[in-house]
């Protein structure tokens, strides 16, 4: 122990980013106060640099943060709109191009044509120019914008204390409904605006299922079983995340009536089937893709023989 004094800078203070930030560049940005706030790891650049400028400027106009969450989920979606179009033209495709697939699932029946069914589809979706991965790969590219959002709500200083309709504080989840003690997956309430969200939620699954052409008996229970699942996940979280998520499937389900009405599935399959007439190049992955099935084919074969 030793006399000397020790000289330090204490904060006391809310964990708002923004003021954290100018506290780093104040001190010299040695400190990396700004990191103690969780903005989402992996995807915290989009929280930083277009989530929360956006929600700051939106606040400068607009004092209800049901109004603001609203128009940023707009933003949002019109920022990903080319690949929700994208995505929904593929599920178009496919949709149009199901007669001739189910035609080859009757020329090859049984499990020993299996492989066979699969080269012909895929050679069909070559000849016409569709991708089996192109209704999934638009998608996946919005995922990184939903975890960013799933971090950024619970976390968000500015939602503190912030009510909207029932939801007293849109920070936390909005328990309409509690009764006293825990009950597994669910825990001691009820949040309506999640509950909301997953009817919503099952309906556009639904939707989308029959706008995609989908007939696999397995795949009509998935919108029942994801529902339930994001239900039992985020039933504790954020109201202001089930509010968005909320949001954003009814702009979607309003997004894809909007390309079904503008979508003419007789000019789609007339563009595709003159595809089927222009040279098609095979690609080195494809030929090395169709020679496996082969082989597969061959193995399967013999393994029948044998039986």
């Amino acid at each position: 122990l030793t006399s000397e004094g020790v000289s330090m800078k204490v904060y006391v203070g809310p964990n708002d980013y923004n003021l954290l930030k100018g506290l780093d560049e104040e001190l010299g940005g040695d400190t990396h106060l700004s990191k103690v706030v969780e903005m989402g790891g992996w995807f915290r650049f989009i929280n930083i640099w277009i989530i929360q400028p956006v929600f700051n400027f939106l606040e400068k106009f607009f004092s209800s943060y049901g109004l603001i969450i609203l128009l940023l989920t707009i933003f949002i979606k019109l920022l990903v709109l080319p690949f929700t179009y994208k995505s929904y033209q593929s599920q178009a495709k496919m949709r149009v191009l199901r007669p001739q697939v189910d035609a080859i699932n009757e020329k090859y029946p049984g499990e020993e044509n299996m492989m066979k069914r699969q080269q012909e589809t895929m050679a069909l979706y070559r000849k016409v120019g569709v991708s089996s991965m192109g209704g999934c790969l638009p998608m996946l590219l919005q995922m990184p914008i939903l975890m960013a959002m799933y971090q950024y709500f619970p976390t968000s200083i500015n939602l503190r204390g912030q009510s909207f309709l029932w939801a007293s504080d849109l920070s936390t989840y909005d328990d309409v409904l509690s009764w006293g003690f825990n009950v597994p997956l669910i825990g001691d309430h009820l949040s309506l605006f999640c509950l909301i969200m997953t009817v919503v939620q099952i309906f556009y699954m639904n939707m989308t299922q029959r706008a995609s052409g989908q007939s696999m008996p397995g795949m009509k229970l998935m919108p029942w079983i994801m529902g339930i699942m994001l239900f039992f996940f985020l039933n504790e979280n954020a109201a202001a995340l089930s509010y968005y998520l909320l949001l954003s499937m009814l702009i979607s389900i309003l997004q894809t009536q909007i390309f079904k009405w503008t979508t003419n599935d007789e000019k789609l399959l007339a563009e595709l089937e003159a595809n089927k007439k222009k040279p098609k190049k095979k690609s080195k992955w494809m030929a090395r893709l169709e020679e496996m099935q082969k082989q597969q084919e061959q193995m399967l074969r013999e393994q029948q023989k044998k039986k």
